[in-house]
């Protein structure tokens, strides 16, 4: 008599860049009984034999073969306990360990020892590493199999390349124990598992960064740190890492908030950081004048009934150092030089209120004011200074990463390549780069975030021996349409030496407010000791001439 057994196949598994397995998948396997079949003059030798096996306390397997009939032993095999108990099963059979059995029906029938497939285990190797990045997966029940898909992350975005392509299937005769006879009449088809993904993000790089910011919110007694670290040029993501990490083994309700990838589904409003995006519309439209001089009213202006305020007083100052000592007072004057449409395309343009194109599920976009809303003039003042307008961490790396590659926009990706069962790679196609911005504004841009740091807000993230531009950002955070007393800094900009070039980002959410909760003591020394750490890492160079 022809019989057959399906092998699920399994979910490819996840790679980091230096080729350290993050997740992988493994079968698992069932070990069936009828106990009306064990003679119960060798019950105890089954016992014995099966728990050397197995590894399973006799007591445990004692207490199963209570229940009469078809008894599980175990659900939870793994391969190598489950060839090796598809061995036994020619033991016990030598030993005539199993008997026929009539049933009140008069049936006679005879089962043995039967190990079968239960299903697919995933498992995370780093635990909260890497997370929430990697995402995780939930169970699924097909054909009494389990099987897993992805949920969030990159299990979530790649669960169509990472799922089992085909199952095997054997078909033939069986022998006494059950097991089918691969012989010239049977039929086999080996399984086809799902392609593997090999992720841009190196393990060690992001497992230090994780390190960092751990020990660094100690400090800052934040309620989330984020940090990314973005190759210029490509625009892989190298980093992207939080204090909010989970390990998707043990998942329980009590980190359900960890599981959201922070980076690209929270917004908020950035504050500061955004000033040099807006000279970047301002240079695109020819509007930005480096010699006028605009007055700043000793740190109070008035535009209606608001009262915008400044933390450097200055007399005046022109559009340079506006930037470097990050005056709202100029930045509110110098974008009413902007018509509402301008203002518009060019944040749209930018990148703002857009899908930055990162290759993780569930991102967010943010929010911009219409065009008609531009005719404001406190909204014009207030957009110019991170207010009335929400980004996501990942659409603001992006938008300096414009920046930083003079002037090309990226869209930022995690995966590079699939890998098939024959260990072939094949490269991921990513979305070729836009010229957002002229090379020579952005030049102009990238001078300004390095005279930031040399002499002006930024003045913490400098590292001696590599070039380092930044902006600085505080931002009030809105509840129920007024500003408490709860802030988010930030920090965003670019670290190079002569043959490479990095945009990295840093947020911290709600820093303790007990403490200083300025992006100068929070964000920029963060930032700072990343770009150290590139350093001893040998992505960056130190030396003495400018890149």
């Amino acid at each position: 008599m022809r019989s057959f057994r399906i092998e699920s196949a399994i979910r490819g598994s996840i790679y980091s860049s230096d080729g350290f397995m993050l997740a992988s998948s493994k079968k698992l396997y069932k070990a069936i009984v009828n106990t009306y079949n064990i003679d119960p003059q060798k019950e105890e030798l089954f016992v014995n034999l099966f728990s050397i096996y197995s590894k399973i306390p006799r007591t445990q397997i004692r207490e199963r073969l209570k229940k009469k009939g078809n008894v599980v032993l175990s659900y939870n095999l793994d391969s190598k306990t489950a060839a090796n108990l598809k061995q036994l099963v020619y033991t016990l059979n030598l030993y005539n360990v199993f008997r026929e059995y009539e049933d009140n029906q008069g049936r006679v029938f005879k089962y043995g020892l039967s190990i079968l497939e239960s299903g697919e285990k995933r498992d995370y190797l780093y635990e909260n590493s890497m997370e929430p990045l990697i995402g995780y997966v939930r169970k699924t029940e097909e054909a009494k199999i389990t099987k897993v898909s992805g949920v969030k992350g990159i299990e979530g975005s790649y669960n169509g390349e990472l799922e089992p392509l085909a199952n095997g299937r054997m078909e033939g005769a069986r022998d006494i124990g059950f097991n089918l006879i691969l012989n010239r009449e049977a039929f086999y088809r080996e399984r086809s598992d799902g392609y593997s993904l090999s992720l841009s993000v190196p393990l060690k790089l992001q497992k230090k960064i994780e390190r960092l910011l751990d020990e660094e919110n100690q400090r800052i007694g934040a309620k989330e740190v984020i940090a990314g670290i973005m190759d210029a040029e490509s625009g892989k993501i190298l980093a992207l890492a939080t204090t909010k990490r989970f390990d998707p083994n043990n998942i329980t309700q009590d980190i359900y908030s960890h599981l959201n990838v922070s980076a690209v589904e929270y917004a908020f409003e950035p504050g500061s950081i955004v000033k040099p995006l807006i000279y970047a519309i301002l240079l695109e439209n020819n509007l930005l004048d480096f010699k006028e001089r605009f007055p700043l009213y000793g740190g109070r202006y008035r535009i209606g009934d608001s009262v915008i305020t400044d933390t450097h007083s200055m007399k005046e100052a022109n559009a340079e150092d506006i930037m470097i000592f990050s005056s709202n007072i100029g930045m509110a004057q110098i974008a009413q030089k902007l018509s509402p449409i301008q203002y518009y395309d060019g944040l749209k343009h930018i990148g703002f209120s857009e899908l930055s194109g990162i290759d993780l599920p569930y991102e967010q976009v943010g929010k911009i004011p219409t065009p008609a809303m531009f005719n404001n003039q406190l909204y014009k003042a207030t957009v110019a200074y991170g207010y009335g307008l929400q980004s996501t961490f990942i659409q603001m790396l992006k938008a300096y990463n414009i920046i930083t590659n003079n002037g090309l926009t990226h869209s930022p990706y995690i995966a590079e390549f699939l890998i098939d069962s024959n260990d072939l790679q094949y490269p991921i196609k990513h979305p070729e780069p836009i010229q957002v911005i002229r090379k020579e504004n952005a030049i102009i841009l990238q001078d300004m975030l390095i005279k930031t740091v040399q002499k002006g807000t930024g003045r913490g993230a400098a590292v001696n021996g590599v070039v380092v531009g930044g902006k600085t950002g505080t931002a009030h955070i809105a509840e129920n349409g007024r500003y408490v007393n709860r802030y988010n800094s930030s920090f965003f900009g670019f670290a190079a030496d002569p043959i490479s070039r990095y945009t990295i980002g840093v947020v911290v959410l709600e820093p303790n407010t007990q403490e200083a909760y300025f992006s100068a003591r929070t964000a920029v020394p963060v930032y700072k000791k990343i770009v150290e750490l590139l350093m001893s890492e040998r992505y960056l160079h130190a030396s003495s001439v400018s890149p």
